[in-house]
């Protein structure tokens, strides 16, 4: 069973060590002694605590087939005389989008404006690290 060790969470979430530390003290995320006594959290009952997060609670006009919503703040727009380059930090994650300029403009996306995107791909690709680098050990690709 994978365990993340408190740092590795709070990294994955975006939030602070403390924070994680605060939802554990709370009961919103159990956590176990990992094999080196620290606090650690199973990576299945984080996959669960995530779940349980990512319920939007605001209602969605209409019905859409994408799940990935995401609210960020744009961070910048390139326009030429075409097309637009929209960055949003959404969390943790940059995201970027490109959409005719005319769009941009109707908009109105300007570095600061919070916006909300959906990202919806039919082709995802998973990574996991090497078993030796999940244990802190260290292991080169070949």
């Amino acid at each position: 069973m994978t365990q993340l060790r408190i740092s590795e969470v709070a990294e994955l979430l975006g939030v602070s060590d403390d924070t994680v530390r605060r939802w554990a003290e709370a009961g919103r995320l159990a956590t176990v002694r990992g094999e080196s006594g620290r606090l650690a959290v199973e990576g299945r009952e984080l996959a669960s605590f995530l779940q349980a997060q990512s319920a939007d609670p605001r209602p969605v006009d209409g019905r859409q087939s994408a799940r990935n919503h995401l609210r960020g703040i744009v961070t910048a727009v390139q326009r030429d005389g075409v097309m637009a380059q929209v960055d949003l930090q959404c969390g943790p994650f940059r995201v970027v989008s490109l959409m005719s300029r005319e769009a941009a403009d109707d908009l109105g996306l300007e570095p600061g404006v919070v916006a909300g995107v959906v990202v919806k791909a039919t082709n995802v690709v998973v990574e996991v690290e090497p078993p030796a680098a999940r244990a802190g050990g260290r292991q080169d690709r070949a």
